[in-house]
């Protein structure tokens, strides 16, 4: 068996199926559009579409008594002499039929992952059931440091589907660029869409290069339908009141300093925030209404991540809010500038999502805690009664460097090996055998883009510790490291028949290493200080 992520329950069968042109195909009309995605992607294999009708074997999709996201797929026939052999996938709906099709296709050779393979596959016999163990199975993508043109992104939603994950989280704005077109305030991507250059590296040079680019509504409206016939939901992130300088040098009515700025060119935590104006509300609140017309998630995300107060110190007009709101302090006024959109989006129908810095201050009932700062965000988020997503960027921030060593592409960050992504533990110990624990919907692992400047080194980065990813969130929590090692080999076919450029057991390529690329040096004492001081807060609350 050599299936990623590992499935609940495997089990061969004699026999085998053969995959060719004269292959019938049927579904249960309530499954008529993951038949026609199965069908598309079985079409350059065979040479030619599966249609319903006569032929030497039958794919069938139907629907069963299981859980929405569960399926049993069946390769081979009981059914006695003269019959021929067939694949079943029986499914408790859509989501569970696309799953048990993504398992089929992972049956056929690597070669069969090509667009233009041609000819018949035998597939062997087998028996599978299997269901997810959480709900929220996702991936962070920062289109904001550096766009990824539409068909790069579409690309990449396939590569999540492949891995049964179902959560695309599209980190849209920050300081470095707005991505998203509002119609209500065209300067924003005019604007704030472009900068004049980029900083190599963590700490280097800039490239003399201007970059941007965004997403008109049309663009996302084909973004998500494209997403949503892989059952992945996409959920849009807006985020302030800090990482927002390009939508203040794009209006700077919205900032603090009454001075114009530009989009930002360099990396790290800027000074630059929102003011805390009812008209910059308001503003945000319009933006927030058209992000929820294209979006159909009912999760939004308005981060409240690495939010610096010193203009907030420093501003009359903040200090005034403060003592007009009876609140103690800049945290306080965070949480309540993050509590009037979560208001706005909670009277749309719309849950709100925020980084775990959103705690601090206090946090509306209802709210959704995005864990990036190891689990004490996700234990503190979770005994006061809030759902959890874990994106511990100690175990799952895909940007950090898989290897010691200067040579990495991206020399970033401590070392997160695929080892230690496989053993990522979803539901923190300190929560674990408690009630608490199932306030934890699941997990996103993370691509942050400052440091990753094209759709071939998102590939490298992301790759093959994307697949570790994906099964603990999918599979059984036990574990089996040698097990994974051989089923990933195999995978690794797959991955190379699609063209993903991962990265090698013996490290980069000649043309992913960029030498001189500055970055933070490995230093594990640095780097555990580096967590100590972002996690001081969190630690006082759990």
């Amino acid at each position: 068996m050599l299936i990623v992520p590992k499935p609940v329950t495997y089990e061969s069968r004699p026999g085998s199926f053969v995959l060719d042109v004269r292959t019938s195909f049927t579904a249960d009309p309530a499954l008529a559009a993951v038949a026609a995605w199965l069908r598309a992607e079985l079409a350059p294999v065979t040479g030619g579409e599966l249609l319903p009708g006569p032929g030497s074997g039958a794919i069938t999709l139907s629907l069963g008594d299981l859980p929405p996201e569960a399926y049993r797929l069946t390769v081979g026939s009981d059914a006695g002499p003269g019959v021929e052999p067939g694949v079943e996938i029986v499914a408790g709906g859509p989501a569970g039929a696309f799953y048990g099709a993504q398992t089929f296709r992972q049956l056929l050779p690597p070669a069969a992952f090509r667009r233009a393979a041609g000819g018949s596959f035998e597939v062997p016999g087998a028996y599978v059931e299997d269901e997810p163990r959480f709900g929220w199975r996702g991936c962070i993508l920062d289109v904001a440091r550096h766009f990824m043109t539409k068909h790069d992104l579409l690309r990449f939603i396939d590569l999540m589907a492949l891995h049964k994950l179902n959560v695309l989280h599209l980190h849209l704005t920050d300081d470095q660029g707005w991505r998203l077109e509002i119609r209500r305030y065209p300067r924003l991507t005019e604007v704030g869409a472009w900068r004049a250059e980029s900083q190599i590296g963590w700490n280097g040079a800039m490239d003399g290069r201007p970059h941007g680019g965004y997403y008109t509504q049309d663009d996302i409206r084909e973004i998500v339908a494209y997403a949503a016939r892989r059952h992945i939901m996409v959920v849009p992130e807006i985020d302030v009141p800090g990482h927002t300088q390009a939508a203040i040098a794009a209006h700077p009515e919205l900032g603090n300093l009454g001075v114009p700025l530009e989009v930002r060119t360099t990396w790290g935590i800027g000074d630059n925030v929102l003011n805390v104006e009812e008209s910059t509300i308001a503003f945000f609140q319009n933006v927030l209404d058209e992000v929820i017309e294209v979006f159909p998630s009912p999760y939004v995300c308005v981060g409240g991540d690495e939010c610096r107060k010193d203009q907030w110190k420093a501003s009359q007009a903040a200090q005034r809010r403060i003592r007009e709101l009876g609140l103690n302090d800049e945290e306080e006024l965070q949480s309540w500038f993050v509590r009037r959109l979560g208001d706005h989006l909670a009277a749309r129908g719309r849950r709100l999502v925020g980084w775990d810095e959103i705690l601090e201050g206090g946090l509306a009932p209802g709210a959704v805690v995005a864990s990036w700062r190891g689990d004490l965000g996700a234990v503190a988020a979770a005994r006061r009664g809030h759902d959890v997503i874990n994106c511990a960027n100690t175990s799952v921030y895909l940007d950090y460097r898989q290897g010691p060593g200067e040579d990495e592409p991206v020399p970033f960050g401590t070392v997160l090996t695929l080892e230690d992504v496989y053993a990522f533990e979803p539901v923190p110990a300190e929560l674990r055998g408690r009630p608490d624990a199932a306030r934890v919907l699941g997990a996103q692992c993370g691509v942050w883009t400052e440091l990753i400047d094209c759709n071939r080194q998102v590939d490298y980065m992301a790759f093959p510790r994307l697949a570790a990813f994906a099964e603990t969130v999918w599979s059984p929590a036990d574990r089996d490291l040698p097990d994974f090692r051989a089923r990933l080999e195999a995978h690794l076919g797959r991955l190379d028949a699609i063209g993903v450029e991962y990265r090698r057991a013996s490290g980069p390529l000649p043309w992913q290493t960029r030498p001189g690329v500055p970055g933070r040096p490995e230093d594990p004492a640095a780097w555990q200080a580096t967590i100590d001081a972002w996690t001081s807060n969190l630690r006082d609350l759990r």
